[in-house]
């Protein structure tokens, strides 16, 4: 707080880009606002009284509260103190609605109150599917470092969620939209950019699609109306059990992917699901369901007892089990992505990133020496005397053999000229 009150949003954690119907753009001032917010929850967490938090915005020099200045300064004090006020009561209603953190234990507690509600959120669709590993993964993350706060890279993200830096990349996009990221700064040559996640305080127990699903609601297609059947179960998956698998060759796009990668996580939460539950706890569509549930009967990962699917005893660990749907079960999930086709999906994509890092240092390197070349003095002007061509009694001599140059001599103007009179 104290560095976002004196200096200022110096990396825009806060900035946004909204541009309005009819070509206005709104950024800078929902940017003042939300820097505003940040610091008025801060205040209130800090204890401050409301009186004091005007005063220091609107007499203190700080960076920070330049924005109410200026509307000080055009409106009027009162209309300034009027939207701080606005600012406060916000702020105070967040602190009050929130649950404090203020030990490692309180962190891990919403840390697991938030991996309750992303596991029970329909993350529907390929790019759901992709959110949710970039989610598990940042969780993950998180969990080790015991805050929000986080740093990662888009690759090293990449290469723990199984997919491309620009998968990623579009990902963080949409989590950022969604409100459940932002990022704090953009990272230096030697880190990565530090992140954090958004926890928003549910007061019914069950989250709103379009509140945590970055896809939103959807219109159907041709099939959609009135009788159009919903699944029958919420979702419910182990998020554990996919941040620990999704980053496997097996569950690369052309692979299991993200739906087969939801089925087993679904499974491993509660084993023995029907078609149709599995449709809702899986969130996918009737016609995935039937392919993967295919695809995974194929590699021995799941065996069907009448209506019900159940993990095999060693599938999360990538062994099939011989059934009458399997005669030859895989043997580890390196067996799997043989099988599929995508075996080496993961070192391809290291040495791809490990290529671009390289590249990416050589091209700062040779950066930073044109520019330490551009910052060196400019080389002297060839018709100006250089002290080393000049002898003590001021003639001109040659620096390498010392022999004296008859005829030149150096003008008023410190420049060379040849005396043409001798």
């Amino acid at each position: 707080m104290h560095r976002l009150l004196v200096l200022g949003d110096q990396d825009d954690a806060y900035a946004t880009n909204n541009l309005q119907r009819g070509g206005k753009n709104t950024a800078a001032s929902d940017h003042a606002w939300a820097v505003t917010r940040a610091l008025a929850a801060g205040a209130v967490r800090a204890g401050w009284t409301r009186a004091s938090f005007l005063q220091v915005l609107l007499d203190g020099p700080y960076k920070a509260g330049q924005p109410a200045r200026s509307l000080q300064h055009r409106r009027g004090y009162d209309r300034a103190a009027a939207w701080l006020h606005r600012a406060w009561e916000g702020a105070q209603q967040h602190v009050q609605s929130t649950d404090p953190i203020t030990t490692r234990q309180d962190f891990h507690a919403a840390l697991a109150a938030f991996r309750t509600r992303i596991e029970r959120t329909p993350w529907k669709g390929s790019a759901g599917k992709t959110d949710l590993r970039n989610l598990c993964a940042r969780m993950e993350i998180c969990a080790r470092a015991g805050s929000w706060d986080h740093t990662v890279s888009e690759r090293d993200l990449a290469e723990r969620m199984g997919c491309s830096r620009t998968t990623a990349h579009t990902s963080n996009q949409r989590l950022l939209q969604a409100k459940l990221l932002r990022q704090l700064d953009h990272g230096s040559p030697t880190e990565g950019a530090r992140w954090m996640l958004i926890s928003h305080r549910s007061s019914t127990g069950t989250t709103s699609h379009h509140r945590s699903t970055p896809q939103g609601p959807k219109a159907g297609g041709a099939m959609s109306g009135p009788v159009t059947r919903h699944p029958t179960t919420d979702p419910d998956i182990n998020s554990r059990t996919a941040a620990r698998m999704m980053h496997l060759d097996a569950f690369a796009h052309h692979g299991l992917g993200g739906s087969g990668l939801t089925i087993l996580a679904a499974l491993a939460e509660r084993d023995g699901q029907t078609t149709a539950e599995l449709q809702g706890s899986a969130s996918i569509s009737r016609s995935t369901a039937y392919r993967q549930l295919g695809k995974l009967k194929t590699l021995g990962l799941i065996h069907r007892e009448g209506e019900l699917y159940h993990l095999s005893p060693n599938a999360l660990e990538g062994h099939g089990t011989q059934t009458p749907d399997c005669a030859d079960p895989v043997a580890g999930w390196p067996d799997t992505a043989e099988r599929l086709s995508t075996a080496g999906t993961g070192e391809q994509r290291r040495r791809r990133h490990e290529a671009q890092r390289i590249h990416w240092h050589h091209e700062q390197a040779r950066i930073a020496q044109r520019r330490h070349a551009a910052r060196q003095g400019a080389s002297p002007h060839p018709a100006i005397a250089h002290p080393k061509y000049l002898r003590a009694d001021g003639c001109a001599i040659d620096p390498t053999t010392g022999e004296v140059i008859a005829g030149l001599r150096v003008a008023s103007d410190s420049c060379w000229i040849w005396d043409t009179e001798r």
